[in-house]
């Protein structure tokens, strides 16, 4: 088949159906531009701590339905499915993760998948609202950024990220929702992640943001790249311990909200009316989404 890239997705917004998945595979939808995939998609918020125990003897465990006690059947249980994306065969699987949250642990696990990319998804979750299974999300995200693993944290992913990291994360009055341009620091305008042209002002990124709880602090191990007028840690890249940049990245927008998605999930009554209405407008999601899919593959040589 030749080169296949493995991907594990902590996929949280499972209970959202067409609109969590689909958004799923505008994240995928660049890795496989370039060479087929295999997505390990992890759902810990439903999983049971047994099958979590069995992953960290085992390595890849693939799920049934009898190891998601907290399944939430608004999205039917599937163990996996594949398609055909841009000439390339995409294989989605869910498996288990250890739920322990012990970075030792939790590394050893990840050695012993080999994934070539770690990808957090946004939630209905809160950060701010902890909950147990969060030590082992926050766990893997920590762990595969400090082994170098191309690693992504989108909305939530990036509170998560940068909490497991240190930082303080902090829940708003309300809603932010829309689209804003992003400002990037000098830091940001020269980080890979954002090396195509934006549609704002100068060439600003312009991204949609959809949350209320916001990281307030940034990690001493990484560096701010952007913020936002609403949000001021709003894009930051990880460091290793002697301040060399990581290919490891915590965005708070929404890259993988496409315009197209959106209407889709609108239509079959996935979304609201009002979130349709946020999700519609044009935003540069789909080149940050393109600029990690060319550092995963430069990562892998």
């Amino acid at each position: 088949m030749g080169q296949v890239t493995r991907v594990i997705l902590i996929d949280l917004l499972v209970e959202r159906s067409e609109f969590g998945h689909g958004g799923n595979q505008e994240v995928i939808q660049p890795i496989a531009e370039r060479s087929a995939v295999e997505i390990l998609l992890v759902t810990p918020q439903m999983q049971s701590e047994e099958i979590g125990v069995r992953a960290q003897d085992e390595g890849l465990v693939e799920l049934s339905e009898d190891d998601v006690p907290n399944w939430d059947y608004e999205y039917p249980f599937w163990r996996d499915c594949s398609m055909e994306m841009s000439g390339n065969e995409v294989i989605f699987k869910r498996v288990a993760m250890p739920l322990h949250g012990d970075d030792e642990l939790t590394e050893a696990w990840i050695q012993s998948i080999e994934p070539d990319a770690v990808v957090c998804s946004g939630s209905r979750r809160n950060v701010t609202m902890w909950e147990e299974w969060m030590n082992g999300g926050g766990s893997l995200l920590r762990c595969s950024s400090r082994m170098g693993i191309p690693t992504l944290g989108i909305c939530f992913g990036h509170q998560l990220l940068c909490h497991s990291l240190g930082a303080t994360v902090e829940r708003a009055d309300s809603m932010s929702s829309g689209v804003w341009e992003l400002a990037l620091n000098p830091d940001g305008l020269s980080d890979d992640l954002f090396d195509s042209r934006g549609s704002g002002k100068d060439g600003a990124p312009v991204a949609l943001y959809s949350h209320q709880d916001h990281v307030t602090t940034v990690p001493e191990s990484c560096l701010l790249l952007g913020s936002a007028e609403h949000n001021r840690v709003t894009a930051v890249r990880v460091m290793d311990e002697d301040g060399l940049i990581l290919p490891a990245w915590g965005v708070q927008f929404h890259p993988e909200a496409s315009k197209a998605r959106a209407a889709r999930a609108f239509e079959w009554g996935h979304i609201s009316e009002e979130e349709m209405s946020i999700f519609q407008r044009e935003h540069d999601g789909a080149g940050v989404l393109n600029s990690f899919a060319s550092a995963i593959h430069a990562n892998i040589g």
